[in-house]
């Protein structure tokens, strides 16, 4: 019997993409079925793709990619957001 992953998508990494992507809507309930040691993985994953794209060079003509990046940095600091609240919550 496999076990599964708690992570939509099979990794953190794949979650991190989807949730720039905007293909994963992060809720409290997102995190419900993760362990400690998932939410971690997923923070790190998380924090590696915002440091990539803050990374990116985008010249202002480019307006359509700026706000794509926009967008995506928007999302990830949301779930991080989320999750930080989450596990606040949890340790009480």
């Amino acid at each position: 019997m496999s076990r599964m992953s708690g992570f939509m998508g099979g990794s953190a990494w794949s979650m991190a993409r989807d949730i720039a992507d905007g293909f994963v809507s992060v809720t409290e309930r997102t995190y419900r079925k993760m362990t400690v040691a998932q939410m971690g993985q997923l923070g790190h994953e998380i924090e590696r793709m915002l440091r990539e794209l803050r990374g990116g060079a985008t010249t202002n003509e480019e307006t359509a990619a700026l706000q794509n990046r926009q967008r995506r940095i928007q999302r990830l600091n949301s779930a991080l957001t989320v999750m930080r609240a989450f596990r606040q919550k949890i340790r009480r």
